[in-house]
């Protein structure tokens, strides 16, 4: 009988989370990926200024019903393509262990877009 393998500790330490820079960022647009099915095109307002983001969030989300809401974004992440796309950030969502549900993070209240999460 073989035993289970030791849980790897994947701790982060307090300076290394201090450089994920956690933003708030109101969708000004949304649509779908033009070469995707699981992917939506975000434009979204970080304060200071506009970003295009990807997300794999289409079955879960229509373009339309995001449009003017708030939601929290890490701004300091490399700019990527995905399809085609530049992604230059990445939206945090909670997921099920399955996926059968995908909840954007949002603030409780209206604060303004680029305002700092910690």
């Amino acid at each position: 009988m073989s035993e289970a393998p030791a849980p790897q500790d994947n701790s982060i330490t307090f300076d290394d989370f201090a450089k994920i820079d956690l933003r708030v960022a109101r969708v000004l647009e949304a649509g779908p990926h033009p070469d995707a099915d699981k992917l939506l095109v975000l434009k979204v307002d970080v304060g200071d200024e506009q970003r295009q983001i990807v997300a794999g969030i289409k079955g879960y989300y229509q373009p339309e019903d995001l449009v003017g809401k708030s939601i929290v974004i890490v701004k300091n992440l490399k700019p990527r393509k995905m399809r085609g796309e530049e992604s230059q950030g990445m939206l945090l969502a909670a997921s099920t262990e399955d996926r059968s549900q995908v909840i954007l993070v949002t603030p409780m209240a209206d604060i303004p877009p680029g305002a700092k999460v910690s």
